[in-house]
C-alpha cells in the first residue's frame, strides 16, 4: 500500500520520465531562464494548467536543474502541506538544501530586511499568493507576486485560476497578464490530464457541472474510473474506508458550510447519520492524509489541495444547490469558512460579490480533481442530490 507522502514524492520526483510535450516546455522555461539571468531587469515565465496536468512535476525538475548552477535560487510555495513535501524531496536530492524552499511571506520579509535581490525564484501554486495586505500573516505589501518579481532577476510561476480560493489572494488570468505586461515574459498552457484516470467525456461533464451549465446526463464512457453518487454519506464513508484498507490514500472531504459547534468550537460535518470533524489543521510535518487517524476526519481544500488521493469522497455542502433550470447554484451566505471572503477596497461591490461565487466554484473544483482511481459524491441539498442520483440511474439504465 502506497503512502501519500511516498506517492507525492514520486509524483514530483526528478526521476519521472516527462512526456515529449512536457520535455519541450521544460526546455523552453530553462532556455528562457538562462537567457534572462544574463540580463539586467526582471523577466517572468508563467506555466498555466488545470490540476493534474503535471505543472509541479515540471517545476520541480526545472528547479533541481537550475539550482545546481544558479546562485541565490529559491523555490516558493504558499501551501504548508506541499512545502513539507518539497523540503522532504530536497533532503533526498544531492546538492539540494531545504533552506532553498520557503513560504513567500518569509522570503519577501527576509529579502526586504536584508535589502537583498536574488537571481531566480520559482513559485508553485502562485494562485495562492496574496494580492492584498494580510497583517495576520505578517504581509504588509500590496501584491506578493509583484514583490517577488521585484526581488528577482527571473521569476517562474505556476498558475491555475481555477484554484484561487480566497478574496485576499484573488487572481484571474486578466489580472495576472496585466501585472506581467511590463516585463519580458512568456506563457504556456498545459492541457493534458495525468492525475485522474477518468475519461475525457467525464472530465468535460465535470467542467460543465462546476461552471454552472445545465447538468446533463453522465456520459456512458467514463474511462477506467469509479464514479458514484451516494444518497447516504455514511455509506459513502464506509466505502472510502474499504478503499483505504485496500489501496491506501482514500479520504473523505467536504466543502465549507457546516457551522462550529459548542463542542470545543469544532466544525462537524453532519449529514444524516454521518458526523465527523472537518478541516482539522495539520501542525505536524507529515501531510494530512498520510496520518492514519485522518481516516476519521473530513478533509478540505486546505488539507488536500496539490495532493493526489486514490479515492475521494466529496460532500457538496450547503452553499451549493440545484437551480430551477438544473444548474449548480451557489449561495455564499451559507459559507462557514470566514477566511474565504475578505473585503477588498480595490474591487467594486459587484465584482466582489461575483468573486464569492467564483471562489466557491473553485473550492469545489479543487476537490473534484483529487481522485486518481475514483470519486464519490453526496450533496447536502436534497434537490441536487436527487437530480445527481437520477443522472446516475439513467446512466445505469443506458449501460
Amino acid at each position: 500500500m502506497e503512502s501519500l507522502e511516498s506517492h507525492t514524492l514520486n509524483a514530483f520526483s526528478k526521476n519521472i520520465e516527462l512526456t515529449d510535450h512536457q520535455k519541450t516546455v521544460l526546455k523552453q522555461i530553462d532556455d528562457f531562464s538562462r537567457k534572462h539571468l544574463k540580463e539586467d531587469g526582471h523577466a517572468v515565465f508563467v506555466l498555466m494548467g488545470d490540476a493534474g496536468t503535471g505543472k509541479s512535476l515540471i517545476l520541480n525538475q526545472l528547479f533541481t536543474q537550475l539550482a545546481q548552477v544558479v546562485d541565490d535560487a529559491y523555490f516558493l510555495v504558499n501551501h504548508p502541506e506541499l512545502l513539507k513535501v518539497y523540503r522532504e524531496l530536497a533532503g533526498q536530492t544531492p546538492h539540494m538544501l531545504k533552506k532553498y524552499y520557503q513560504r513567500p511571506t518569509s522570503f519577501i520579509n527576509q529579502m526586504h530586511k536584508q535589502d537583498k535581490r536574488v537571481n531566480l525564484t520559482v513559485v508553485d501554486e502562485a494562485h495562492l499568493l496574496l494580492s492584498k495586505p494580510d497583517h495576520y500573516n505578517n504581509y504588509y505589501g500590496d501584491n506578493q507576486l509583484q514583490d517577488i518579481i521585484n526581488l528577482s532577476r527571473v521569476t517562474i510561476v505556476v498558475f491555475d485560476p481555477h484554484q484561487v480560493l480566497r478574496t485576499k489572494s484573488f487572481w484571474n488570468k486578466a489580472r495576472l497578464e496585466k501585472l506581467i505586461a511590463p516585463y519580458p515574459h512568456e506563457l504556456v498552457h498545459l492541457k493534458q490530464q495525468f492525475r485522474m484516470q477518468a475519461g475525457p467525456q467525464l472530465m468535460d461533464w465535470l467542467d460543465h457541472f462546476i461552471d454552472g451549465n445545465i447538468i446533463g446526463p453522465i456520459p456512458s464512457d467514463i474511462g477506467d474510473y469509479d464514479f458514484r453518487i451516494f444518497a447516504d454519506a455514511q455509506k459513502m464513508f464506509r466505502t472510502i474506508i474499504k478503499k483505504n484498507d485496500q489501496y491506501g490514500l482514500s479520504r473523505m472531504t467536504s466543502t465549507s458550510g457546516y457551522p462550529s459547534t459548542l463542542d470545543g468550537g469544532k466544525h462537524l460535518v453532519n449529514e444524516g447519520n454521518f458526523h465527523l470533524p472537518w478541516d482539522q489543521y495539520n501542525f505536524t510535518s507529515t501531510p494530512w492524509a498520510e496520518q492514519p487517524q485522518t481516516i476519521d476526519e473530513v478533509g478540505s481544500i486546505y488539507t488536500v489541495q496539490g495532493f493526489d488521493l486514490n479515492y475521494i469522497g466529496i460532500i457538496i455542502g450547503p452553499p451549493f444547490y440545484l437551480t430551477t433550470d438544473n444548474r449548480l447554484g451557489v449561495d455564499p451566505s451559507k459559507v462557514t469558512d470566514v477566511e474565504i471572503f475578505k473585503h477588498r477596497s480595490d474591487m467594486s461591490e459587484k465584482d466582489y460579490e461575483q468573486s464569492k461565487v467564483e471562489l466557491l466554484r473553485n473550492s469545489l473544483n479543487v476537490l473534484l480533481r483529487r481522485g486518481i482511481k475514483g470519486m464519490y459524491l453526496h450533496a447536502h441539498d436534497p434537490k441536487l442530490e436527487a437530480y445527481l442520483e437520477k443522472m446516475m440511474a439513467d446512466l445505469r439504465t443506458t449501460n
